[in-house]
């Protein structure tokens, strides 16, 4: 196989026959005919004498799995290389192929993977079956979604790290209903990180005070939405409890208690403003409602960035946790711990194993573990360190930095798969890691990167595709039509994660039409959204009770008569 420059693809046919290969291409207007672009190479194999699937490997990977076979069987004398205008494809070892094969999920992988969660989602829904559940299915207490009718002033706390933040948010009617937004951010020091719950609530007391001041808000008894990013257990909208701290956190007095009361103790003792009803929401119940505000039929919400999460609109009658069989309650999943039990482990790589062992919490988060950004970027990394010590990648010589934890970052997987960029993106990676690399090297870093996205990708496809089906089934529909709320840097940063995503899903569940909409400020606007829905949800309950007396009013009459 020569330049195609020269004239012709194959100088020897021999070198076909002799492996049995077809071989179909489409001349590009590099030759002589000048008929357009390069279309397709497909190679037909052996698999008696390569023992690899046509599917898993795909056409590229085919084709670097011939080269490397002709290249042995002619002592690498011969030069073998495929031009495609300026691109030059050259030989990548069958052994990189075989390091990335098990990363590669077939549609019916996909498909068995999608059923394993959708048994676990009924089995975290079950209230005797819930303990023992990989994926807790947790109800949020949010009833309904935004109906458009929502309107007025609301606040909102996001408390999920060493900085919160407070907002005002009014819900304005105009011929768009608009969601109009005030916020700050205050400072939490780190000795009230790890101090007492009192001084950690009066601090946040106190910084909404500061906020009301400024937004000349200290008259007005606001509702209020509370995003408390910490593992808690959710009594009620209005009730949840602390399980333990997380993410530096570690103030006495409070796990095992409500935070929400815990909030109003410290405004009470303050005494110089008081807020209404309050909502406690979880990040990715605020995603869907804030997508939902803008679409309607928006039921689902999804995070893929540094961790991973969804929810959706489960009928109450499947509830078993909580009493009532009338209309839908939000569930937050918590499917980042599909997987936990061990029904993932015929996927698990030797890396994945290597990054779980190595995680804070071994044997926790499987499913979040594999496609989340907190540890993509790892997950390459060990490819990569494997790959140089078995003398596939830059030359076989490590760099001190590639050798240390955490030093592959996941935004790197990002612009190393940034169209044509990528190519300049990963050599000046490559460098600052201290590596030294060819073209070879760098363009097997980005094939790495891409299978380890897209696995990514494609597992999220199969956990949403459970998801959308079940709400198909739940309401008895041939067809459904909704859309997801989706935010997080994975899905928001990748160039080509979320079109993988999407093509996926719809392979996988073609009898849903997904649209997505990406969340504007899920925290914030979101949280302001459940308490708004909320209050609607307490004024119809209210004129429904004012309506029924009236009504009995009116039978005691007729009665008395």
């Amino acid at each position: 196989c020569t330049d195609p420059g020269s004239g012709s693809f194959f100088k020897s046919k021999e070198l076909l026959s002799d492996e049995n290969i077809l071989v179909i291409i489409h001349n590009s207007g590099n030759y002589s005919d000048n008929s357009g672009v390069l279309a397709a190479v497909l190679f037909h194999i052996s698999l008696k004498m390569f023992g690899v699937s046509f599917r898993s490997l795909g056409h590229e990977g085919l084709f670097l799995l011939w080269i490397q076979k002709m290249r042995q069987r002619h002592d690498n004398n011969i030069n073998l290389q495929l031009c495609v205008g300026d691109v030059r494809l050259r030989c990548v070892s069958v052994q990189v192929q075989a390091y990335l094969q098990p990363f590669r999920l077939s549609v019916e992988k996909l498909q068995d993977i999608s059923a394993r969660l959708r048994r676990d989602l009924i089995r975290g829904l079950g209230k005797h079956s819930h303990h023992r559940a990989a994926v807790k299915m947790l109800p949020t207490f949010v009833r309904a979604t935004p109906d458009g009718t929502e309107k007025g002033d609301f606040l909102a706390l996001d408390l999920g790290g060493t900085n919160f933040r407070v907002l005002h948010v009014r819900v304005v009617e105009e011929e768009q209903r608009v969601l109009k937004m005030d916020s700050q951010i205050c400072a939490i020091p780190q000795d009230i990180m790890v101090g007492t719950g009192e001084q950690l609530f009066d601090h946040i007391a106190a910084c909404l005070s500061d906020f009301l001041e400024s937004q000349e808000l200290k008259g007005q008894t606001l509702p209020l939405g509370f995003t408390f990013s910490f593992p808690c257990e959710q009594i009620e909208i209005d009730k949840s409890i602390l399980i333990r701290w997380t993410k530096g956190f570690n103030c006495s007095g409070v796990e095992g208690r409500d935070v929400v009361q815990l909030l109003k103790e410290a405004i009470h003792r303050r005494g110089d403003y008081d807020i209404g009803s309050v909502a406690m929401v979880n990040d990715t119940v605020g995603t869907m409602m804030s997508c939902g505000y803008r679409d309607q039929s928006c039921e689902i919400g999804m995070i893929i960035g540094t961790g991973t999460n969804a929810c959706y609109m489960e009928e109450m009658k499947n509830v078993k946790r909580v009493e009532g069989e009338d209309g839908r309650m939000c569930i937050n999943t918590e499917w980042g711990g599909f997987g936990d039990d061990g029904s993932l482990k015929d996927i698990q790589t030797e890396f994945d194993l290597i990054v779980d062992k190595l995680s804070i919490n071994p044997g926790v988060h499987t499913f979040e573990k594999m496609i989340s950004g907190m540890y993509l970027g790892e997950i390459v990394r060990l490819l990569l360190v494997r790959m140089a010590e078995d003398k596939l990648l830059f030359g076989g010589q490590l760099s001190d930095a590639l050798k240390t934890e955490g030093s592959f970052e996941t935004k790197f997987i990002s612009e190393i798969e940034e169209g044509d960029a990528g190519l300049e993106n990963g050599k000046n990676i490559l460098t600052a890691l201290g590596l030294k690399w060819d073209l070879n090297d760098v363009r097997i870093v980005r094939l790495v990167c891409d299978t380890i996205s897209s696995r990514s990708a494609r597992l999220c496809a199969a956990a949403l595709k459970t998801i959308a089906n079940r709400i198909r089934i739940n309401r008895g529909l041939d067809h459904l039509k909704t859309t997801v709320g989706v935010d997080g840097t994975v899905y928001r940063k990748h160039p080509n994660f979320s079109q993988e995503l999407q093509d996926t899903v719809r392979l996988l569940a073609p009898k849903c039409t997904i649209n997505f909409l990406v969340s504007e400020d899920g925290s914030g606007k979101g949280a302001a959204m459940v308490t708004a829905v909320a209050q609607r949800l307490a004024l119809q309950s209210r004129l429904l009770e004012d309506s029924d007396g009236e009504d009995e009013e009116v039978e005691d009459e007729d009665d008395d008569k």
